[in-house]
Formats: structure tokens, C-alpha cells, sequence
């Protein structure tokens, strides 16, 4: 490979260790009513947002948990701190009247919106079956199970497949458009695919690896275009591609659902592409499929991201663009980059070619010289296609640290790999 990775692995290691995991080490609890906070502004200090979302919350168990399964949790306090948050979400979280989980609650856990978002129940089974692989207690493991069951008793669709997503607090669906009733998308089903291959991991059980694969297959056969093979956001529930619209029940203060018409119907994201990408080679090996089966599904994903996607002048990923030609939304958004991060790394591991490596190398110095906050620790959601800064806060209810310490982990055990140290 002509470009030296190490240098690059010292960078990874400097920050997970020295900078984002002392980050989550000081912050993240609630001392006065338990569970987590999660709205921090640009120096890390809390704004006074204290409402709390059971995806956010879930995100947290499975990032701590995930912490501690790596290897990077010494003294264990990760770990506790995943127990206690799941704790908290089991006691302040649950509809012990109507099954399952609200969405939204007050500090104290008094329900603000108690409305069933499939979106959050795919990190109740992700996070509870990472607290169990990483603590090997069962009780973890049986509330993932749970979930997975409530999901196929109240939100599958048994006519067309795959699952409704949005669901009032007694399971009638949702109305259609901005409050998402009529709609699937691909980032939700993306998300229980990663959601039930971890809850295969953790049980060994032959209906939760048959459920994994038939999302697989749904994803790979409905969702991805059929020409250039990239996601196609959202689908009516016969799986016809539809405008993608922001709905109003799942972004917080960083998105406004007032665009009605949705975004051009060839629209796709880079990052939920390469997401998918790198997710969809793990799924096959945890679930012992065939290796490379998916090879030629996932180079298509990366390959477009290669293309359109990386601002080689700038640095970094920008955020969607139409399946041929320029991005439109050249905005660069920091979940984005985390995985594209891996995805790159992941393409040099699959694929042997350095263009993967070299990918890698734009996207790692942009978010290490623009993205990261290293006096905080933790990194910028937001900046725009010249690289100057939109958001600043270190958190908020829909950013914490899903995507950047999974990235951080994923891309040192990676580039050691790649590397030999």
C-alpha cells in the first residue's frame, strides 16, 4: 500500500484514548434524576436541555457497553454505567400499560411524547444485546428479545415485508406524510439489520439469524436502486420510492420538517450508503455467510462515495447527492465522515486498492484538523462545504456518541490490522 497508514493509527489512538473516552468518562450521567444527559455546548458544558429520547439513551448503554467489550474499560465503570442507564430506561421509558417504549420524556421520566418510533426500538435490541455480550448477564439479553418479539407482533408488515415505523402509543399507525405512517425507509431497516445480527450474536438463536437475513435480503433486493446500487431513502409500503421528507416526530432542534415535497426522488446519502456498506460485510460474517457474497453490492456503495461524494480539494464527505453526478447537499455532517472512515478502511481490507486508502487519508485529516474539538474532545456536528463551522455544540438529544466512538474503535482496530501494530 503507498500511503503509510501508521502515522495515521497514532492520530486514532491519541484521540480515542486521550481525548474522546476522558470525554464520555466526565459526562453522559444525570446525578440528580438518573439516566443520561446528553445536550452539551461547544466547550462541553451543559445547555439546560434536559428533555430525553429512548434512541439517544439506547445509543449510550450500547456505547458504553461496546466500551468495555473492546477492551477499554479497565476498571469497569463503563460497563456500570450501561447497567444503570438501562435501569433507568426500563423503569422511566417503559408503557407498562400499552407495551414497549415512549419516545421522548421529561428529566424526572414523565413521557412528553409517547408515541412507538421503530427507529429507537432498533437500539433497544442493539444496546441491551451489547450490554449482554459485554456482561454475560441474561436479563440484558431477554429485554432485547422482547423488543425484537414486539416487533414483529405490532409494527411487521406481514403483506409487502419489512416494518411500519411509526406507531401511536397504542400501535395504530401513525398519520402518513410528516408524521410517517405511510412510509419505510431505508436508514430504520439499515438499523435493525445491524440491530438483530448483534441479537444473533448474543443469543445463537436460528429465528433471530433468520430474521437478520431476511432484512438483508429485503434491503439488498427493494431498497438499493437497481442501476447505480445506491439506498434509496424512503418507500411507500409496497416499496415504491417516494420523496424523502424529514418527519416531525424524529429529528430535534437541528431539523425542521417543512419541506412537504421531500428531497428529488434520485437522491442519496453518501453516509447511509457506505454506513450500510461496511454494516452489510460485518452482518455476513457474525451471521457465517459465504465471504465476499456481498462484495460487489458493497464496492458499488463505496464506489459512489468515491466518485461524488468526498471533496478531494477541502477534505471530508459531504452530506447527499443524486445517484449520477455532483452533490447537491455539500454540507458536511459528522456522522457522515465516522463512517466513511470505516467504510474506506473497510474497502482497503476488501478490496486491496489503495484509492480506498487514499479516500481514507481525505476524510481522516479533514475531521482531525476541522472536525474534531480536541481541547473538548468530542467533534463538531456541522460545517459547510468550505469547511467553516454551522453548529458548534459537542451534544445534543440526537448527537452523542454512537457514531464517533464506534468509528474511533472500529477504524484502530482496523488500521492496526492494516498495519501490523
Amino acid at each position: 500500500m503507498k500511503i503509510d497508514l501508521v502515522p495515521l493509527l497514532d492520530e486514532v489512538r491519541q484521540h480515542l484514548h486521550h481525548e474522546l473516552i476522558p470525554y464520555w468518562r466526565e459526562r453522559g450521567d444525570d446525578p440528580e434524576c438518573g439516566g443520561f444527559l446528553t445536550c452539551f455546548d461547544r466547550h462541553g458544558r451543559p445547555t439546560g436541555d434536559t428533555n430525553k429520547n429512548l434512541l439517544a439513551h439506547c445509543r449510550l448503554i450500547y456505547s458504553f457497553s461496546s466500551l468495555h467489550r473492546s477492551g477499554m474499560d479497565p476498571d469497569g465503570s463503563f460497563l456500570a454505567r450501561a447497567r444503570s442507564g438501562a435501569e433507568w430506561v426500563l423503569e422511566h421509558f417503559a408503557n407498562r400499560e400499552l407495551g414497549g417504549w415512549f419516545w421522548i420524556v421529561e428529566r424526572d421520566g414523565t413521557p412528553v411524547d409517547r408515541k412507538k418510533i421503530i427507529y429507537g426500538y432498533s437500539f433497544v435490541i442493539y444496546g441491551f444485546s451489547e450490554l449482554a455480550l459485554a456482561s454475560g448477564d441474561q436479563r440484558w439479553l431477554e429485554v432485547a428479545e422482547g423488543a425484537f418479539d414486539l416487533l414483529e407482533s405490532k409494527a411487521a408488515d406481514t403483506e409487502h415485508g419489512g416494518w411500519w415505523e411509526f406507531f401511536e402509543e397504542d400501535w395504530r399507525r401513525c398519520r402518513p406524510g410528516a408524521y410517517g405512517g405511510d412510509r419505510k425507509s431505508f436508514d430504520v431497516h439499515m438499523h435493525l439489520m445491524e440491530a438483530l445480527t448483534n441479537l444473533y450474536a448474543a443469543s445463537g438463536r436460528p429465528r433471530h439469524r433468520e430474521k437478520a437475513l431476511e432484512v438483508i435480503e429485503l434491503i439488498t433486493r427493494k431498497m438499493l436502486h437497481p442501476g447505480s446500487g445506491t439506498g434509496i431513502a424512503q418507500f411507500s409500503g409496497d416499496f415504491t420510492p417516494q420523496r424523502a421528507i424529514i418527519f416531525k416526530n424524529v429529528w430535534g432542534s437541528d431539523r425542521e420538517a417543512e419541506d412537504l415535497a421531500g428531497r428529488p426522488l434520485d437522491n442519496t446519502s453518501y453516509g447511509h450508503n457506505v454506513e450500510f456498506g461496511w454494516l452489510l460485510g460485518l452482518s455476513a460474517e457474525v451471521l457465517g455467510l459465504e465471504t465476499g457474497r456481498f462484495d460487489p453490492t458493497i464496492k458499488k456503495l463505496y464506489e459512489h462515495c468515491l466518485e461524488f461524494g468526498i471533496d478531494r480539494e477541502r477534505g471530508g464527505v459531504y452530506c447527499e447527492g443524486p445517484r449520477r453526478g455532483p452533490a447537491r447537499e455539500r454540507n458536511k455532517e459528522f456522522w457522515q465522515q465516522a463512517e466513511t472512515l470505516i467504510a474506506m478502511l473497510d474497502g482497503c481490507r476488501r478490496f486491496g486498492e489503495d484509492k480506498y486508502a487514499e479516500a481514507y487519508r481525505i476524510v481522516h485529516r479533514f475531521v482531525f484538523d476541522r472536525m474534531i474539538n480536541h481541547e473538548v474532545g468530542e467533534w463538531l456536528p456541522l460545517l459547510d462545504q468550505d469547511n467553516r463551522v454551522i453548529w458548534d455544540y459537542m451534544g445534543h438529544q440526537w448527537k452523542i456518541n454512537y457514531h464517533t466512538v464506534r468509528s474511533m474503535i472500529e477504524c484502530e482496530r482496523r488500521l492496526a490490522s492494516l498495519t501490523g501494530r
